[in-house]
C-alpha cells in the first residue's frame, strides 16, 4: 500500500512546477475576498445606522482601576460585559467580552509585556443618559452614552474619538446549535405564540399595554429572523475544496471608530500598498491574516505574511493610534468623507464656506475572540510610539554585525561554493558580514541537520568565515518532517507537541519535507523544548556565529486552505482560528530565546521572521518576504518598511534584487542602493533565476554596487546608535517624514523618500532610466546638506535633483552631528577599533547636537551598563563631547581622526582641550567655495570628554 508521502509526491512535484514555472504571478482565486469569508461578508453587510446596543447604568461599577458596565443588545437580548481601563502613559484601553458566554472566549496572550498599569478614573457627571469619566489629563474626559450605547472621548471641546457611532458595534454570542428538527419546532411554537398574542393585544386595554405587546413581539421577530440568518452556513463553511467544520458557530466581534477631523491613517501591516492607507469603499476592507502569498500584488489590500493591528492616525494637531488586540482572521473597513475629493473640490468648500469637518471612519472586523482595544491618545507622533512600546515592548537590540550586508540565495550549493563567494566579495573589496543558506542545506528538509555530501564539514565551514570575522545564517522552518528516522520529529511526536487536528490526531500537511508535522508553539513547553535544540551538543556542527532565519511559518501549508493551517486545527483547546497570526510570533520567540540559552545568556541574538504579529519586535527582524525583480517593488519597499516601523517593527528590509526573476544591471544597481540605507540590507533570489553575486554584472556595475554597500558600512556607528535609541523609546529606526515635521501636511503622503532617525533623508532613485529626482526637503527654517557634494539646499522646498547611475540623494539635516568610520574593512568586527570621523551640521542658530554609542556590539552586557553614551553639541563655535551615562563603564580604542564642519566660516586658530586638561592647535583646511571646515588627526579618545574651540 503506497504511503501518504508517497501518494502526494505527484502533488509536490505540480506545485513546484507553478512554483518554478515562468508565470511568477498570485493566484488570487487561492486567498479569500470578503465575500468569500462568511464573518465578513456577513459583518459588512451591516449598515450605519441606530446601534441595537444599550448600556445599563444601573449595573456601573467604579474601582480605583476601572469601570465595568453591561450592556444589552434589545434584539435578541444578549448581554456583554464592558470594561474601561485608565492607563498610564494616556492611553485608555476597551475590553468587551460576552457576560455569560457559554464557554471562555480567547483573550490573546504573551504580547502585552505586562498587564498594562492603571490610574484611577473618577466619574465627572451622571444622568439617565450616560455616565462622564475624568481620564485626568488636560481636561480629557470619556462620555459614556446609553441608549444607544458608545463612546467618546474628549480633551476640550474637540472630540478626539468616538466608538460605535456608526452603530457598528457587533458580538455574535456563542451558543447551542439547534439541530432542523429541534429549529422547525421551535419555529412552530414561537408562531403559535405570535399568534396568540396577536389575539389576546387586540383586546387589551389600555393603549400602552397594546404598545409594550407590540415591542416585545417586534423584538421576538427581530431575534427570530436574525437567529435564521445566522445559522445558514455559520455552522459549516467552505472554500474550494476544504471544509471548517467551525463547531462553536459564529463568534464574530465588530466594532467602528471615529475619527473627527483626521484624514490621513497609517499601519495594520503588512499589505504591498501605500504609506497613507487608502479608503474601502469600493473594494475589499484590508485584510490582516498571515499567508504565504505567491509573489504578490501590489497597491491592494490583500493579507501578506505578517498583521499587526494597530493604526496610527495623523492631523497636524494631534497623532492617536488604535491596537486591536486579536489574533484571529481581521479586516479593517476605512472610509472617510473627504475621499475622491481633488484639491480643487476641497477648495471649493472652502469658498462655499462648507462646515463638513473631515472625519474617517475605521471599522474592525474578526472572526472570533473579545473587542480588546487600546486608544493611545499621543498626542504626538514619538508619544504614540511610546505609548505602544509601553504594552507590546521595544524593537530587539540586535548585533551590530546584523546590520550590515547579508549575502544570501536559494542557494548556495555546498561548501565550496560558500568558500568561492565568500572569497568572491574578498576579490571585489565588498564588505559583508553575513552569509546565508536556504533549505537545500539540510539532510533531506530535516531542520537542525546538514547534507551530509554537500555539507558534510559545517564546523570547518563556519570556523572559516569566524576567522574573517564573518558570519552565517541557516534557515530552520516550523514544519517538521514525518519521518520515524528523524530525531526532531520523533521527540516532538513522543511528547505530544504537535498541533491536533479536530480528530484528535497529529495535525499533517504537505510542505517543503513532504508530509509535515506542526509544531504547538503556543504552549510554553514545546517553546522551551525548541529552545533547547539549539545548544551546540544538539543542533550538531553549528558554533557561536552560525544565526537562524524562520521561513514559512504564517503557517505555510500547500495543501491547506489559502495555503496555510485549517482554522479548527486543535491547540489544546483552542482552535487555530482564534490563535493564527500569533504562530510566527511564537516561532520566533522560541528560536531568538534559543540563541540566547546557547551562550547562556551572554549573546545577543540574530532570528529574521516572515512571519509576526504585535509584539514580534522584540524578537528580532524581518523582511517583506517573496518579492519580484522589478521596479514597482522596489518603490514599494519603502512604504512597507515604513509602515511596519510605525508599528514599533524598526528591523525591516527586503529582498535586494526581488526574490523571483532577474533582474537588470540598472535594478539591481539602484536596489542596492535603495537597501543600503534602508534597516535591513539583505540581496535574496530564487533557486531557479541565475547566480547575481554583486560582481556578475561587469565592472562597472561591481563599482556602483561596491560603493553602495560601502556607503552602508561608513554609516554603521548611527545606524547602531538608532537601533538602540529605538530599543529604549519604540521610535522607528526608518520613518515617515511627518513623524518629525508633524504639522507640514505636504509630508503626510510622502513615501518614496524617508527618514534614518532625524538627521538623515534619503531619497533613492526607483524609475527605470531616471535622470532626475524631486526630492521634497522638510522644514521652513531647516537646511540639508547633500553628504556626497556637502551642497546645501533650503528647507521647506521641492528640489529637483539630476542624477546618474552613481546618484544616491541622501541629505544630513542642517543641527546634527552624525559619527561616520570611513574606513571600510571586510567585516564590521574588523571596523570595531577604527577611529570616527564626525560629520557637523551647521543649522540657521550655527550649532548642531548629536550622539554617539559605543558598546561591545554583540552581548547583553549593555543591560549592565557597560557601554559609552556621548552627547555631542556644538554652540558658540565649540565642539564638544560630554557623557550621557555617568554611571556606564565601558572604554573604546576608537579614536576621533577627523571632523567636518558643514556650513562653517573660515576660524583663525583651532584648539583641542581633552578630560586631562591639555590643550593643543589643531590642524584644519578650509574651502571657502563649499564652506566646509576640515579639521584634521584632533586624535581623542572616542569616549572621553573634550573641546574644540574654533576662534
Amino acid at each position: 500500500m503506497a504511503t501518504f508521502t508517497e501518494r502526494m509526491a505527484p502533488v509536490l512535484v505540480l506545485w513546484l512546477a507553478v512554483c518554478l514555472s515562468g508565470t511568477w504571478a498570485v493566484d488570487r482565486g487561492n486567498f479569500k475576498t470578503c465575500d468569500q469569508s462568511s464573518f465578513c461578508k456577513r459583518q459588512r453587510a451591516l449598515k450605519p445606522g441606530e446601534s441595537p446596543y444599550r448600556a445599563l447604568l444601573e449595573t456601573m461599577e467604579l474601582t480605583n482601576t476601572r469601570l465595568t458596565l453591561q450592556l444589552i443588545n434589545d434584539n435578541n437580548k444578549v448581554r456583554l460585559l464592558l470594561e474601561l481601563y485608565r492607563l498610564q502613559g494616556n492611553i485608555t484601553r476597551v475590553k468587551i467580552n460576552e457576560l455569560k458566554p457559554l464557554k471562555p472566549r480567547y483573550e490573546v496572550p504573551d504580547v502585552l509585556v505586562r498587564e498594562p498599569p492603571t490610574e484611577p478614573l473618577s466619574v465627572l457627571s451622571q444622568d439617565e443618559n450616560g455616565v462622564v469619566l475624568s481620564l485626568g489629563a488636560e481636561s480629557q474626559r470619556v462620555i459614556v452614552s446609553a441608549r444607544p450605547f458608545r463612546l467618546d472621548i474628549m480633551e476640550g471641546h474637540d472630540v478626539l474619538m468616538s466608538l460605535n457611532s456608526r452603530g457598528l458595534l457587533a458580538f455574535e454570542h456563542l451558543r447551542m446549535r439547534k439541530d432542523t428538527f429541534s429549529y422547525k419546532v421551535t419555529s412552530t411554537v414561537a408562531s403559535v405564540w405570535d399568534n396568540i398574542k396577536r389575539v389576546f393585544s387586540s383586546q387589551a386595554e389600555p393603549e400602552a399595554e397594546n404598545k409594550e405587546e407590540a415591542d416585545s413581539a417586534n423584538q421576538a421577530e427581530t431575534a427570530k429572523e436574525e437567529e435564521e440568518k445566522v445559522e445558514e452556513g455559520m455552522w459549516e463553511e467552505t472554500f474550494k475544496s476544504h471544509s471548517d467544520s467551525k463547531p462553536n458557530g459564529p463568534s464574530a466581534v465588530s466594532l467602528d471608530f471615529s475619527l473627527p477631523g483626521v484624514e490621513h491613517v497609517y499601519g495594520i501591516p503588512e499589505h504591498a500598498d501605500t504609506l497613507r492607507l487608502k479608503t474601502t469603499d469600493n473594494g475589499d476592507p484590508y485584510r490582516l491574516y498571515n499567508l504565504d502569498v505567491f509573489q504578490y500584488e501590489l497597491y491592494n489590500p490583500m493579507a501578506l505574511y505578517g498583521a499587526v493591528p494597530v493604526m496610527l492616525a495623523h492631523n497636524t494637531k494631534r497623532t492617536t493610534g488604535i491596537f486591536w488586540l486579536n489574533a484571529a482572521e481581521t479586516w479593517v473597513d476605512i472610509s472617510s468623507n473627504t475621499a475622491g475629493k481633488t484639491v480643487f473640490g476641497k477648495m471649493l468648500d472652502y469658498v462655499q464656506g462648507s462646515s463638513e469637518t473631515p472625519q474617517t471612519d475605521v471599522r474592525w472586523i474578526s472572526e472570533s475572540g473579545i473587542i480588546d482595544v487600546f486608544l493611545m491618545l499621543g498626542p504626538t507622533p514619538k508619544d504614540v510610539f511610546s505609548q505602544y512600546a509601553s504594552l507590546t515592548g521595544t524593537q530587539s537590540f540586535p548585533p551590530l554585525s546584523s546590520l550590515g550586508y547579508h549575502q544570501c540565495r536559494w542557494n548556495y550549493n555546498d561548501q565550496e561554493d560558500v568558500r568561492s563567494v565568500d572569497a568572491g566579495f574578498d576579490e571585489h573589496d565588498i564588505p559583508y558580514d553575513f552569509i546565508w543558506l536556504d533549505i537545500e542545506h539540510t539532510d533531506g528538509k530535516r531542520y537542525f541537520t546538514w547534507d551530509p555530501h554537500k555539507f558534510a564539514t559545517p564546523k570547518e565551514m563556519l570556523q572559516g568565515l569566524l576567522e574573517k570575522k564573518r558570519k552565517m545564517v541557516a534557515i530552520v522552518d516550523p514544519h517538521i518532517k514525518v519521518d520515524s528516522n528523524y530525531k526532531i520529529h520523533n521527540e516532538i511526536r513522543s511528547r505530544g507537541f504537535y498541533v491536533k487536528n479536530k480528530d484528535g490526531g497529529d495535525y499533517e500537511g504537505w510542505c517543503w519535507p513532504g508530509s509535515a508535522g506542526y509544531p504547538d508553539f503556543t504552549r510554553a513547553d514545546m517553546r522551551a523544548w525548541w529552545a533547547s535544540m539549539f545548544a551546540y551538543d544538539q543542533y550538531e556542527g553549528t558554533m557561536e556565529n552560525l544565526y537562524t532565519w524562520n521561513d514559512m511559518n504564517e503557517p505555510s501549508v500547500f495543501n491547506g486552505p489559502e495555503v496555510t493551517m485549517h482554522k479548527d486545527a486543535m491547540h489544546g483547546s483552542w482552535e487555530h482560528r482564534e490563535v493564527h497570526n500569533l504562530y510566527g510570533l511564537y516561532v520566533h520567540r522560541a528560536t531568538a530565546e534559543g540563541l540566547i540559552q546557547r551562550s547562556g545568556g551572554v549573546e545577543r541574538p540574530f532570528v529574521l521572521t516572515r512571519a509576526f504579529f504585535a509584539g514580534s519586535q522584540r524578537y528580532g527582524a524581518v523582511w517583506t518576504g517573496d518579492n519580484a525583480a522589478e521596479w514597482d517593488h522596489l518603490k514599494i519597499s519603502i512604504p512597507m518598511c515604513l509602515s511596519l516601523g510605525l508599528v514599533g517593527i524598526s528591523f525591516c528590509g527586503a529582498d535586494v534584487g526581488g526574490f523571483f526573476k532577474s533582474p537588470s544591471s540598472e535594478l539591481l544597481v539602484r536596489w542596492y542602493q535603495t537597501g543600503a540605507y534602508q534597516p535591513f540590507f539583505r540581496a535574496h533570489a530564487h533557486l531557479d533565476t541565475p547566480r547575481r553575486e554583486p560582481w556578475l554584472f561587469g565592472p562597472e556595475n561591481t563599482a556602483l554596487i561596491r560603493e553602495a554597500v560601502r556607503q552602508r558600512y561608513t554609516f554603521l556607528p548611527y545606524w547602531y546608535q538608532l537601533f538602540y535609541q529605538a530599543y529604549r523609546t519604540g521610535e522607528p529606526v526608518m520613518r515617515p517624514l511627518w513623524v518629525e515635521y508633524p504639522q507640514d501636511p505636504a509630508t503626510f503622503a510622502v513615501d518614496d523618500e524617508f527618514l534614518i532617525g532625524r538627521d538623515l533623508l534619503a531619497h533613492p532613485v526607483t524609475e527605470e532610466g531616471s535622470r532626475g529626482v524631486t526630492a521634497y526637503l522638510p522644514g521652513k527654517d531647516e537646511f540639508w546638506f547633500d553628504i556626497h557634494t556637502f551642497q546645501k539646499h533650503n528647507g521647506a522646498q521641492n528640489l529637483y535633483i539630476p542624477v546618474t547611475m552613481s546618484s544616491i540623494p541622501v541629505f544630513q539635516r542642517g543641527g546634527s552631528i552624525i559619527p561616520r568610520k570611513l574606513r571600510v574593512r571586510r567585516s564590521s568586527t574588523c571596523m570595531e577599533n577604527d577611529p570616527y570621523t564626525l560629520f557637523v551640521a551647521l543649522n540657521t542658530r550655527r550649532s548642531a547636537e548629536g550622539e554617539l554609542y559605543i558598546d561591545d556590539g554583540h552581548t547583553f552586557n549593555y543591560e549592565k551598563k557597560e557601554f559609552i553614551h556621548r552627547k555631542l553639541s556644538f554652540a558658540n563655535n565649540v565642539l564638544s563631547s560630554v557623557n550621557l551615562a555617568p554611571d556606564a563603564q565601558f572604554t573604546t580604542k576608537s579614536w576621533v581622526e577627523r571632523v567636518v564642519i558643514l556650513g562653517a566660516s573660515k576660524p583663525g586658530k583651532i584648539t583641542l582641550k581633552t578630560a586631562d586638561g591639555e590643550e593643543s592647535q589643531l590642524d584644519f583646511e578650509f574651502d571657502a567655495s563649499m564652506s566646509v571646515l576640515t579639521i584634521r588627526k584632533p586624535g581623542m579618545n572616542a569616549g572621553e570628554d573634550w573641546k574644540i574651540t574654533l576662534k
